[in-house]
């Protein structure tokens, strides 16, 4: 059996080997496929992030459309007014993490389904803001942001690729801290019984904050790259309730609460999705539903709990 500290070693190593393996898709592969690896690293980060509060903690969050949201026009706005791209982002993951940490002090009483709608609400609260503020956000007209000049549709597409990248690469490195660290004990107590883990001395309040505000971080951080990527913003895309529902399913697929499944949710997620549109165009929504329902309902774990099975198995 694996001690802490070996298995943290084991997954930092892989995690490293991982990365490093998608680092090359630049060097091979065109603006199309660029395009899909900066999506996917996207979906990644997203899914890393829902795995603090929902994987680990056991909390059925719906806000990541809402700090996507608030992280995109966070950065939008934050360009508008002269500030610089890189700037812009890092504002918009710390208002991000300051939401979350508010929000997360109120919501965070609540457990279940009164924690899951009480959620579900906060970004639908948030984009009829968006929507009266018309003279900072524009409105339902939408947002522009500035075009990065002198740089090539090839550049670009590079450019975001390793911007993702270095920010699923991030979203990993806090996982691993979590998952091998004393917040991540916490949270496994939370899920396993959380009025027990308060009477043996986890400070329950902090902690689900804690996990809350990073679910937080990353999430704003990836709005407002892809506010830049895009380059124009609306309420109704950015805060699109899928944006919460994705990242739950992409989590179930790879297994909750552990360190791999969220990447692997997500590479799956986006192969299924590319390959029920081109196929099922205008039924491709009804189509992806149903074969995620079965993946989930027939794989409970997750694709990471089989490769768990086969180790123990494995293993004399």
């Amino acid at each position: 059996m694996l001690t802490p500290d070996t298995a943290a070693r084991r997954d930092t190593v892989i995690a490293v080997v991982v990365f490093a393996l998608i680092a090359l898709v630049p060097f091979v592969a065109d603006t199309y496929w660029l395009r899909l690896g900066t999506t996917v690293l996207m979906y990644a980060v997203l899914a890393l992030s829902w795995n603090f509060i929902g994987g680990m903690a056991g909390y059925p969050s719906f806000a990541t459309a809402a700090f996507f949201g608030l992280g995109a026009y966070a950065g939008g706005v934050a360009q508008k007014f002269g500030v610089g791209m890189w700037l812009a982002w890092g504002l918009a993951g710390l208002l991000a993490l300051l939401f979350a940490a508010a929000l997360g002090l109120a919501l965070l009483r609540m457990r279940g389904h009164y924690f899951a709608i009480a959620s579900l609400v906060v970004a639908e609260v948030l984009r009829e803001i968006i929507n009266s503020a018309t003279d900072l956000t524009g409105g339902g007209m939408g947002l522009n942001l500035p075009l990065r000049a002198g740089q090539s549709v090839e550049a670009q597409a590079d450019f975001f690729f390793w911007t993702m990248l270095g920010l699923a690469a991030l979203a990993m490195a806090a996982t691993l801290a979590v998952q091998h660290g004393r917040l991540g004990f916490g949270l496994r107590c939370i899920q396993q019984n959380e009025s027990a883990a308060d009477m043996l001395g986890v400070n329950t309040t902090a902690t689900k904050t804690s996990a809350f505000a990073l679910s937080a971080v990353f999430t704003g951080i990836a709005g407002a790259v892809y506010a830049s990527w895009v380059n124009y913003i609306e309420p109704p895309d950015v805060f699109d309730v899928l944006y919460s529902v994705k990242p739950i399913v992409m989590v179930l697929l790879g297994g909750a609460g552990s360190v791999f499944g969220p990447l692997i949710g997500a590479g799956v997620f986006l192969g299924l999705e590319e390959i029920v549109w081109r196929r099922f165009l205008e039924v491709h929504s009804g189509v992806l539903g149903l074969l995620i329902v079965l993946l989930v309902l027939f794989l409970p774990s997750g694709l990471a709990g089989i490769a768990r099975r086969r180790a123990k198995a494995s293993t004399p």
